[in-house]
């Protein structure tokens, strides 16, 4: 038996008994919310979808945005045979059984949409079977993932789909939908009162239609229903994918931009959504060196201060240190010279050759040495004056070369200031 022969609604539970979110699921990009940027009016997906022009497409964004309801209207709307397959629960034999069911398909004029849901759990060798299949026109895929395509989809199942990128829906686009949802569960509610169900959904639409599903079981969405019914909200947040990395980069730029407001509120997503307190730690006091240096010592004595704290206070107290932390970082002046000099050294390090060390640095360990001019014309710094010699310190190819450039912020101004006064005593201006 063809795997296409069952109605998608067979054995559907009675409509009152379906999710909220599954009774609400809309059947028409009319009724579709959001993502106007790919879906308004002469956008490119939309074009697409209205010519008949498909191809295989990657949907990327958050959970509930609609990723599975946009595959189903292009189905409908393209007259195509629609076949959801879940990444988590088919492997190399269901693949192979479900493409030769398409080609069959195909052989009768028959178009089939395969939808693949979490597409990036699917390996290497699980992605590469779909190649030939997608490459002959057997399937349209449209495959769903939570996560950077990029770094989760085989580059050459890539290279044949189209990438539109999903956003989370605004908490307007939400209340409207719950406004929608209303009459559905026999119940009302106030604006306010959606709005709140809204913000704590984070973009979520399933999420949304659950919390309210909950909230109206009195026929009254009430605040107090609302706030029963979220619980806790839970923070879109995931420690080993991109939402993890976008998160830190926004607290780094944040405390680079001298913005504590700002830092503060993305290292309280961090710390709510429960990502590890040390690793937080270990890129504060990244902070420290690369991005206010010299211009503040101090910066790094408070985050190594702050790590110890953290080790020994832990959770919740250690937060108050890393908090305390970052915003002595973002109002401290900054600087990357260090960091700029030590990458320009490097470089040219490993551009040049390795010089050898100039024979007045060497240390005479043994009377041999000495004898072969092992420090000779070495000047102790403290037999002079100011404890400033004349000696050349780099090799004779790189003599009188400068790499680090105080900005003049902070104790830099002063570094700048003697570093001027060193050149000065040693009649190298």
């Amino acid at each position: 038996m063809s795997l296409f022969d069952a109605s998608p609604l067979a054995h559907v539970p009675e409509q009152g008994k379906r999710p909220l979110a599954d009774r609400m699921r809309p059947e028409t990009l009319d009724d579709y919310a959001g993502q106007e940027h790919i879906l308004g009016p002469g956008k490119p997906l939309r074009m697409q979808i209205e010519r008949d022009q498909l191809t295989s497409i990657i949907l990327w964004g958050p959970p509930g945005v609609g990723k599975t309801t946009l595959a189903q209207i292009i189905a409908r709307m393209t007259k195509s045979e629609f076949l959801p397959f879940s990444a988590v629960l088919a492997g190399i034999k269901e693949i192979k059984a479900v493409m030769a069911d398409a080609e069959r398909l195909r052989k009768l004029g028959r178009r089939t949409i395969l939808f693949i849901d979490e597409i990036h759990r699917f390996n290497k060798a699980q992605q590469d079977a779909f190649l030939p299949y997608v490459e002959r026109g057997d399937i349209i895929l449209i495959g769903a993932t939570t996560e950077n395509p990029s770094f989760e989809v085989n580059a050459a199942l890539l290279s044949r789909s189209k990438v539109y990128m999903l956003r989370a829906l605004s908490t307007e686009e939400i209340v409207e939908l719950l406004r929608r949802a209303l009459p559905v569960v026999e119940a009302t509610a106030t604006d306010e009162v959606l709005e709140q169900i809204a913000t704590a959904a984070n973009g979520d639409a399933r999420s949304a239609y659950n919390t309210l599903e909950v909230a109206a079981g009195s026929g009254e969405v009430t605040e107090q229903a609302v706030t029963d019914a979220l619980g806790r909200k839970v923070l879109l947040y995931d420690k080993t994918g991109e939402e993890h990395y976008n998160l830190i980069s926004a607290l780094h730029k944040s405390v680079r931009s001298s913005d504590p407001d700002a830092a503060l509120y993305w290292l309280a997503r961090m710390l709510e959504a429960g990502e590890d307190r040390m690793y937080i730690a270990r890129r504060v006091v990244r902070m420290a060196i690369e991005d206010i240096g010299l211009a503040d010592p101090r910066a790094l004595e408070q985050c190594m201060a702050m790590q110890q704290c953290v080790q020994f206070l832990g959770m919740p107290e250690g937060d108050l240190a890393i908090a305390q932390a970052v915003i002595y970082l973002s109002v401290a002046p900054k600087s990357d010279a260090g960091y700029k000099a030590l990458g320009e050294v490097t470089r040219e390090v490993q551009a040049g050759r390795a010089e050898p060390v100039p024979m007045h640095l060497r240390n005479a360990s043994t009377r041999a040495m000495k004898s072969w001019g092992y420090g000779a014309g070495y000047q102790h710094a403290h037999q002079f004056e100011d404890a400033v010699n004349q000696m050349e310190c780099l090799p004779e190819s790189l003599a009188g070369r400068r790499w680090y450039h105080p900005t003049g912020r902070g104790v830099e101004k002063r570094i700048q200031e003697r570093l001027e006064e060193i050149r000065n005593l040693r009649g190298k201006q």
